[in-house]
């Protein structure tokens, strides 16, 4: 299908910080589009081709991360973590931006996400638990900015839900507990667009409840 070309000589930055830049994209002449993004100007998603986007790495790694202890039902495991751009403690789950350390690994996704894991749940995943990518990359908001989330799934078995840790959290982020729910916990949240606190959460967290109630983590396990 036809699509606007939108060319690197034609990119302006408008903005640049450590953690978020902004740009304008011309696509025609005198016509343009606002852009924010984690990437340097020559990194931009808009400026590749389709197979290079499709070989990208994501910005940051999200998890669904199932955990079972002996004579409980298997849970979910949701964070309460304070998010500034909505001033409030949102109902998440695990996440983090990809290190280079990850990537030098070879296995980037599921590196980067074991150690967040560690770092915001207390849970080292050993070989007794599974780990798997559900999705390798999903724009979060396409219509402002090319961030992106790889969406993995984990099931952790662990002796007690009281070993789950947050002490963990680098630099500014900020806990406040967890959720831990069942299916039929989860389906509940679902139906009614907000946590128990009666807070909107993001979308990536619909995607791990809606994945986690499903059963899907069951089948494709």
């Amino acid at each position: 299908m036809e699509q606007p070309i939108i060319r690197a000589d034609q990119t302006r930055t408008l903005a640049d910080a450590r953690f978020i830049k902004l740009y304008d994209l011309a696509y025609e002449d005198g016509r343009h589009y606002f852009e924010a993004s984690r990437r340097e100007a020559h990194d931009l998603l808009a400026l590749r081709s389709q197979d290079e986007i499709d070989q990208a790495l994501p910005d940051a790694v999200s998890c669904c991360l199932v955990v079972e202890a002996p004579g409980e039902p298997p849970r979910i495991v949701m964070t309460y973590e304070y998010r500034y751009p909505t001033g409030q403690y949102v109902l998440g789950i695990p996440s983090g931006l990809i290190d280079e350390r990850d990537i030098a690994g070879g296995n980037p996704l599921v590196d980067s996400m074991t150690r967040e894991i560690g770092e915001e749940c207390g849970i080292r995943l050993g070989a007794q638990d599974d780990i798997w990518v559900i999705n390798s990359l999903l724009f979060n908001t396409p219509g402002l900015t090319d961030e992106s989330t790889a969406l993995l799934c984990a099931v952790a078995h662990v002796e007690s839900y009281e070993t789950l840790s947050q002490a963990g959290a680098e630099g500014s982020e900020q806990f406040a507990g967890f959720e831990l729910l069942t299916q039929d916990e989860a389906r509940a949240v679902l139906a009614q667009g907000r946590d128990p606190h009666g807070h909107f959460y993001p979308m990536v967290s619909w995607a791990a409840l809606a994945y986690f109630a499903s059963g899907f983590w069951r089948d494709l396990r």
